[in-house]
């Protein structure tokens, strides 16, 4: 019986530092080698995964180079400062059509991103689950994938057409058409990844359901909002076909005796590059090219800046 017992103490479970987890793991079958098919998949599918990314990123390096190689020769600051030159006459500029594009973009952010953030609120708070949302979602939708022509064509049939001539607020009207979907979606996402206890914070510390938006949400969002913003204000600035349509094109400046007269034709930098890129003068194509490399740029800006707001969001 005493042996047994003695028996029974001496066996003991073998401890967790005994045990080796790789037992019986071959690990030459793991080694990399070419002559395993899996090992020469991975590497060819790779080197694919590659040649295609550096494939894609061809197109927009050799855009953005011919742009700075024709446009950078021509590029000096006196061009942000003169008016666009008639046929045949040397030098000139473009700096009303940046002002024109700058206000009329403004003009359309400022209808866009009050009617966008507060149908953003509905979509995502009051009603989401509401028919009228529904419709609202499906509509913003449709109308990211809207032609820009379409909206250059609803805005000369409510506006230039009543207004007896092109305009400033017609351009601003037709850009607002295309912002705002922009800016309902992504504003909408951006309210929504608001984590829930915030909002039960603020719920139980007595607060409204307006004060909870306005105070918690719309703060806490911002950056995603921004980022929407961003993207729809570089969408804006580089349309053509809506231009065309509400504000033409001029060769003056958009103010006049000190004020802004936004009831007259209005230049803009993507119908500039358009008129002048068909011209058989060579000093006009010059000056497509430099408007061309600084729409861009106001473009690319534009976009770094909302890609700043998104990873702000996401780090938040």
């Amino acid at each position: 019986m005493n042996d047994m017992t003695i028996n029974q103490h001496s066996v003991q479970a073998p401890s967790a530092g005994d045990i080796n987890p790789f037992a019986g793991v071959d690990f030459s079958e793991l080694e990399k080698s070419l002559r395993r098919p899996r090992t020469l998949i991975d590497l060819l599918m790779s080197g694919l995964v590659a040649a295609m990314t550096l494939l894609a990123l061809i197109p927009l390096f050799s855009v953005v180079w011919m742009l700075v190689w024709h446009g950078g020769q021509r590029l000096t600051l006196s061009i942000f400062t003169q008016l666009p030159p008639a046929p045949l006459e040397e030098g000139g500029g473009f700096g009303n059509a940046i002002l024109g594009t700058l206000v009329m973009v403004a003009l359309a952010a400022l209808i866009s991103i009050p009617f966008g953030i507060l149908s953003a609120v509905f979509l995502a708070e009051t009603g989401p689950q509401s028919r009228l949302a529904s419709a609202v979602r499906f509509a913003a939708k449709v109308l990211t994938g809207f032609p820009s022509i379409l909206a250059g064509v609803f805005a000369y049939g409510t506006l230039v057409l009543l207004m007896g001539g092109y305009s400033a607020i017609a351009g601003a009207v037709a850009l607002f058409i295309l912002m705002l979907p922009t800016i309902v979606l992504t504003a909408e996402d951006a309210i929504r990844m608001v984590p829930a206890k915030m909002r039960e914070a603020a719920i139980g510390m007595g607060a409204t359901t307006t004060q909870t938006v306005w105070m918690v949400l719309l703060p806490t969002a911002l950056p995603g909002i921004l980022t929407g913003v961003m993207l729809a204000v570089a969408r804006a600035a580089g349309e053509t076909a809506p231009l065309l349509f509400t504000a033409l094109f001029s060769n003056y400046w958009l103010f006049g005796g000190g004020q802004v007269d936004l009831e007259q034709p209005t230049a803009s930098l993507a119908v500039l590059i358009y008129n002048f890129a068909g011209m058989p003068f060579e000093n006009q194509v010059s000056l497509a090219w430099v408007a061309a490399l600084v729409l861009v740029s106001l473009v690319l800006v534009t976009n770094l800046i909302g890609q700043a707001f998104s990873r702000r969001q996401i780090h938040e």
